[in-house]
């Protein structure tokens, strides 16, 4: 059994993102800009916006944050999505999620120009992904596709369970796994709350990508021996063993797993990472003008 360091892998990406960076300083050239949206005081949302924050400046970046308190109204954050449209400073910005009840999601991600949705939310980055063509795709299941290559794990020919069909990770991550090419190729099946026979399709699975959101839902019985285990979960769960009374777990039961992988991710460190850096590389691909030219 070998861990899929994500943490690791993370590390190495920045550090050739801000070599680009720096060349592309070098050379005279725009820095990229990142900008992000913050509503309200969701502590998850505060810390994973910082930390994108954090990692812009670790790459050479320029980063902007705009917080709005939880009472905004829609029309004052179209407004901004607007007005971060057109500035052409900006090369990619994202609009945190969760919003408030009170606010159209759905509306806020259509209002954002797909040249700049470096979170790969908007239906034409969507369905350009669908499609094959170049767009911007979503930051976990980038960061998935990374490890896979990284770790030089084939996915051509093996069958693939996807536990999960969120338009951010289950639906995206089974489209570029089943895609013609390298880190595509796969046979893939995707399982959720109304499939039927669940564990005894996923004991058949070469590679199993677990974003259900449900903490210690993958147990052994549902892995085969040599199986690739991917863990996209974390839910902070009761603990006593941690000083903050909680601690972060993942959708697969590790330590009965884990045995039984030929390669694992654990949580934290290993998706989690990736999601961040994958951000990175969207903002720089859209600085760069390479998806949209």
């Amino acid at each position: 059994m070998q861990l899929i360091d994500g943490k690791k892998i993370s590390i190495e990406i920045k550090a050739e993102i801000a070599q680009e960076v720096k060349n592309i300083k070098n050379n005279g050239g725009k820095i990229p800009h990142l900008a992000a949206i913050l509503v309200g005081h969701d502590g998850g949302s505060e810390t994973y916006v910082a930390n994108k924050v954090k990692s812009c400046e670790e790459v050479g970046f320029k980063s902007t944050l705009i917080c709005f308190e939880d009472n905004v109204t829609e029309k004052e954050l179209l407004s901004k999505v607007n007005e971060l449209n057109n500035n052409n400073g900006i090369d990619g910005f994202i609009v945190q999620l969760p919003l408030p009840k009170h606010i159209n999601k759905q509306a806020v991600i259509e209002a954002i120009n797909p040249c700049k949705d470096v979170d790969g939310f908007h239906p034409v980055n969507i369905g350009r992904t669908v499609l094959g063509m170049p767009s911007f795709v979503s930051a976990t299941p980038f960061g998935i596709i990374e490890l896979l290559k990284r770790y030089k794990i084939q996915t051509s020919g093996k069958h693939c369970v996807v536990l999960g069909r969120s338009n951010i990770v289950g639906r995206p991550i089974s489209i570029l796994l089943s895609q013609k090419g390298s880190y595509g190729d796969a046979t893939v099946t995707v399982l959720h709350s109304r499939s039927k026979y669940l564990e005894q399709i996923c004991s058949t699975a070469d590679i199993i990508i677990a974003a259900l959101g449900q903490p210690e839902f993958v147990k052994a019985n549902m892995v085969k021996e040599g199986a690739v285990v991917i863990d996209v979960g974390t839910t902070r769960v009761k603990s006593k063993l941690t000083k903050s009374g909680f601690k972060i777990t993942g959708d697969v039961k590790f330590d009965e797993v884990a045995p039984k992988c030929s390669f694992i991710t654990p949580v934290p460190g290993g998706v989690g990472p990736m999601t961040i850096v994958s951000l990175l590389k969207n903002t720089l691909l859209a600085s760069k003008k390479e998806i949209y030219s």
